[in-house]
């Protein structure tokens, strides 16, 4: 059962309560390259992104955000590190929401300006905890990055939350480490009800980030716990969508494009499978319905597994070739 969690809105996009759980992702263009950004982005939506983050490392990234948001149709997130007037700046430009890393922002009262001026705007902020870059207090307490002191920076930033009565709010709680990750966030979600981002932070290049995403990512929502994700990859953020829904779809949780069921094949399929399967994934691809397809090499479990599909085929031997 999922975890209830306060709803939060980001632009047009609902983060907990009873909306489903989201995919998102983050440009890796230059910001201030608005062309370059805004194609990435487009490429993003087809694919089914719901949300966009995109890097505010100077003002001239700032003055970009009213033209990127202009042209595109999905919340705007400023992903902002080390200067909190770079926040204040995007807030001003218009931007639907920040990302705020309270590990390398500055002291609680850079902090709390960021919220202030959040609140006057009724502004969403994920505040995102990362293993990496925790508050160096924290780091001397816990010697390392441990999910308690993940887990503590967080509770630091809901503390100054209480004290300015501004609940607007998502958490991610992320590490390298997978198991660190599921417990932080485990431990995170019995006490608080703001909405979570799941994701593994810099799981590395495609084949390594996507079982280290699916894990993470996948252990905690099996567990009711997430309502957004993003997958971390190293290359070219549109594949962070597709595993995004792959995850979902597995857990039954989201489904947009079809599910493709083939089996891995031994000495008793008589047909080129790998082939034929790889033909009729490019064949549904473009194809936005909730399907379940088989395909299978033999008769041991094709035909079973065939007939649950809503289109299913199971082939046995070739009984004459042309």
């Amino acid at each position: 059962m999922r975890r209830k969690t306060r709803s939060v809105k980001v632009g047009n996009l609902e983060i907990g309560g009873n909306a489903p759980i989201s995919v998102q992702s983050m440009t890796n263009t230059e910001t201030k390259n608005i062309s370059d950004t805004v194609s990435q982005i487009k490429r993003m939506e087809k694919e089914g992104c719901e949300l966009v983050r995109v890097a505010i490392p100077d003002l001239e990234s700032c003055y970009s955000l009213p033209l990127i948001k202009k042209v595109i149709n999905i919340p705007l997130v400023a992903d902002i590190h080390y200067d909190y007037k770079l926040a204040l700046k995007s807030i001003e430009c218009g931007v639907d929401g920040l990302r705020i890393n309270p590990g390398n922002i500055g002291n609680n009262e850079k902090i709390k300006l960021v919220i202030k001026s959040a609140k006057k705007m009724d502004l969403p902020i994920r505040f995102g905890i990362n293993s990496g870059s925790l508050d160096k207090n924290i780091l001397n307490k816990y010697k390392k990055a441990t999910p308690q002191a993940l887990v503590e920076s967080a509770v630091n930033v809901i503390k100054i939350l209480d004290e300015l009565d501004y609940h607007n709010i998502i958490f991610s709680i992320k590490s390298t480490d997978i198991i660190n990750t599921i417990e932080a966030n485990n431990i995170f979600s019995s006490k608080y009800d703001y909405p979570l981002h799941l994701g593994i932070t810099e799981a590395g290049p495609p084949f390594q980030g996507i079982i280290k995403s699916s894990v993470g990512i996948g252990a905690l929502l099996f567990q009711g716990i997430g309502d957004t994700i993003r997958v971390s990859l190293t290359g070219d953020p549109v594949e962070e969508i597709k595993v995004g829904y792959e995850i979902l779809k597995a857990l039954h949780l989201r489904q947009r494009s079809p599910d493709l069921i083939s089996c891995p094949t031994c000495g008793r399929c008589k047909v080129d499978l790998s082939k034929i399967v790889r033909k009729v994934e490019r064949q549904i691809r473009k194809i936005n319905k909730p399907l379940t397809i088989a395909v299978m090499g033999c008769m041991v479990n094709g035909p079973g597994e065939a007939k649950e599909a809503d289109i299913g085929v199971a082939f046995d031997k070739i009984i004459r070739r042309n």
